[in-house]
């Protein structure tokens, strides 16, 4: 719905590292719940790591320990530094918010309104 937009996306080697970037286009409380997602070619959208107001995290197992969730001190702007990327890792990254999820609503599982145009990552042996 426009209301993001992701940027940091490339061509990188593997086991190189990324940083991707959110910020939002106008402040509408997303930052209740923020989260990155991904999507490759013929497959569904993943559900990466998503992070709520007080800043707790949750992380799917396919990225937990390689990739990191942050915000500025703003609460605004979403980080997602990717570390150690493999080449299945290759895909459209997005992020979202909502401002309706709050605390333990805020999860791997939840339904967002708003998201990015989105951002590609290519991984290559």
């Amino acid at each position: 719905q426009g209301q993001l937009a992701e940027s940091g996306g490339g061509s990188v080697q593997a086991g190189g590292s990324l940083r991707l970037s959110c910020a939002p286009s106008q402040h509408t409380g997303l930052e209740a719940c923020m989260g990155w997602f991904r999507q490759a070619p013929g497959k569904e959208r993943e559900a990466l790591v998503v992070i709520d107001f007080q800043d707790n995290t949750k992380y799917a197992d396919s990225v937990k320990g390689r990739f990191t969730i942050s915000k500025d001190g703003a609460k605004t702007t979403l980080y997602l530094q990717m570390n150690d990327l493999k080449i299945e890792d290759s895909a459209m990254y997005y992020c979202a918010g909502d401002p309706r999820f709050w605390g333990s609503k805020c999860s791997l599982s939840t339904d967002f309104d708003y998201w990015g145009q989105g951002t590609q990552v290519a991984v290559s042996s």
